[in-house]
């Protein structure tokens, strides 16, 4: 009958979610790599300060009267440098859309399907930067936070929130492990989209400018074919579709619920609230450590860095900061993959350790590690440090990628990608509440007469300590939803009906979710593993001096 059921000819266009539903025969690890194709190209908005030098010097040097002009007089000028502080508003924009977007769009993506979110999110994504390279052509500053920041961050939005629903969906057995391969591509793409963009850059600069317009056309032509590609290659389980042979899990220990709650009502349970703090206390924290990361290694450890331990940093030269600068750089490389090993390792920890110990174990074990950083600076122990920042960050990302399992656990899975939509707004909130708690503490800290070092970072750690501490307490009280807040079983089965195969049956696996690595997996894995091992590799050979 299941069979039979799929046979039926889906109705709708190209890019409808009738014309997705997988058919018998299907291999569900397809599914992971058309995200990380989606992921790893949007991921580098994260590198996107790659770009910040070379267009703050597009023009020769220019009279006295530039480095007064206010921010509107920056965004129209056509005769003066833009300065490094008006270009970085675009990651604001990033940021601010992303969350905004994935709110407002949530719902939508979940009736349209993931196919039509990330082929929108595809011409936002690479239209806004093909706009931004007119904007740079031009050096009109309002077109390069119209393009990229404004037409680009709808397009994070989409594209970040376009596989949840559909990973959870098809590995109801392994939610955490899907999920997290697919977040870890967001954390990814600055890794090859960074290098991409020094690589092209140096191609195309030339007397006439730094090559960066050049660099954003291809680089937007090469995202849209892989992002064309992850889009179609989407596909949604029908319903009722489940693994062959699992069963959902009986524990009621496991906080993992089998029915669902509509978007309208999520947000109005305390749960929703809850799980929103533990995220915004987690990310703020994490962002904060971002944030200082590299001066806080430089500062920290200053002339031991370069075989001079005697040396503090305000005794350093010019060309001695220069050398310890680089060595910091590729410290952020460093902890940048274990912000992307989290991701893929706590979220599938969590499938054995469930959601909400998981984060216990980011809150605990984040307490401990925040609160002991001073000491091992103060201990000037360069490994140690580094390992101990390093598993911080690995609970950051990994804190990303647990969160949409965490949601489809408590609240099912029908809306769960328009409910994580609504919940990134934590992350908005702590892209400001970690930076700007950070750098007033240490600007107080300067004020005060602190010198840089281990004591000008101390008070930070704490106060980013307590916020986990915070972040514990709300973790502890999340409970299971009380019964009124799910939907009946004739209310979801309506939700579903447009599906192509709603008569197979309440279950079963349809044929579906075999193959393993088969041929056609394994070169789509190929597809995105290969520019990923690509970043990693010169992520790693960058980082080499921090130990030499």
């Amino acid at each position: 009958m299941g069979s039979a059921g799929m046979a039926t000819s889906p109705a709708g266009g190209l890019l409808d979610r009738e014309r997705i539903v997988a058919k018998a025969g299907f291999n569900r690890w397809l599914v992971p790599p058309a995200a990380l194709a989606i992921h790893l190209c949007i991921g580098m908005a994260y590198g996107f300060s790659v770009f910040w030098l070379p267009l703050s010097k597009a023009l020769p040097a220019t009279d006295a009267s530039c480095a007064s002009m206010t921010l509107l007089d920056a965004l129209t000028t056509t005769s003066c440098n833009w300065r490094v502080a008006d270009l970085g508003w675009i990651y604001t924009l990033f940021f601010v859309l992303l969350g905004c977007s994935a709110a407002l769009w949530g719902g939508w993506l979940e009736r349209v399907g993931p196919r039509k979110a990330a082929f929108i999110s595809a011409l936002c994504w690479c239209g806004g930067i093909l706009v931004a390279a007119v904007g740079v052509m031009t050096h009109q500053l309002w077109l390069m936070w119209l393009g990229a920041g404004v037409i680009g961050g709808i397009g994070l939005g989409l594209g970040y929130i376009s596989p949840v629903s559909t990973l959870i969906k098809w590995f109801p057995d392994r939610r955490g492990m899907a999920t997290g391969m697919a977040i870890m591509g967001f954390g990814g793409g600055a890794m090859i989209g960074a290098p991409l963009a020094n690589l092209l850059m140096n191609i195309f600069k030339s007397d006439a400018g730094p090559g960066v317009w050049q660099t954003f056309i291809v680089m937007a032509i090469i995202y849209f074919i892989f992002m064309m590609g992850g889009a179609f290659g989407y596909r949604i389980p029908p319903a009722g579709w489940r693994p062959d042979g699992w069963t959902p899990p009986a524990a009621k220990g496991q906080m993992i619920t089998q029915r669902h709650v509509h978007l309208r009502n999520a947000h109005k349970t305390p749960q929703f609230w809850l799980i929103w703090a533990v995220l915004c206390l987690n990310v703020s924290a994490g962002i904060g450590v971002i944030g200082m990361a590299s001066p806080m290694l430089q500062e920290i450890f200053a002339g031991s860095l370069i075989g001079q331990p005697g040396l503090a940093f305000a005794q350093l030269d010019a060309a001695q900061k220069a050398q310890i600068a680089a060595i910091a750089a590729g410290f952020t490389g460093l902890i940048s993959l274990f912000n992307i090993g989290g991701r893929f390792f706590w979220a599938s920890m969590s499938d054995r350790l469930g959601r909400k110990n998981t984060y216990f174990c980011f809150f605990i074990l984040g307490i401990i590690l925040y609160a002991l950083v001073p000491s091992l600076a103060l201990m000037g122990s360069k490994a140690l440090f580094v390992l101990a920042v390093g598993i911080i960050l690995s609970m950051y990302g990994g804190g990303f990628a647990t969160i949409p399992a965490y949601l489809a656990d408590i609240f099912g899975t029908q809306f769960v990608g328009a409910i994580h939509g609504r919940l990134l707004t934590a992350w908005a909130t702590a892209g400001i509440v970690g930076p700007v708690v950070v750098n007033y503490i240490r600007e107080a800290q300067i004020a005060a007469g602190v010198q840089p070092g281990p004591a000008l970072y101390a008070s930070t750690m704490y106060i980013l300590a307590g916020m986990l501490a915070l972040g514990l307490i709300c973790n502890g009280l999340v409970r299971p939803l009380s019964d009124k807040w799910f939907m009946s079983d004739d209310e979801v089965a309506a939700l579903q009906a447009k599906s192509a195969a709603a008569s197979a049956g309440p279950s079963g696996s349809f044929g579906i979710g075999k193959g393993g690595l088969d041929a056609k997996a394994l070169l789509a894995w190929l597809a995105v593993g290969i520019p990923l091992a690509w970043g990693i590799w010169v992520t790693l050979k960058s980082s080499f001096a921090l130990f030499g």
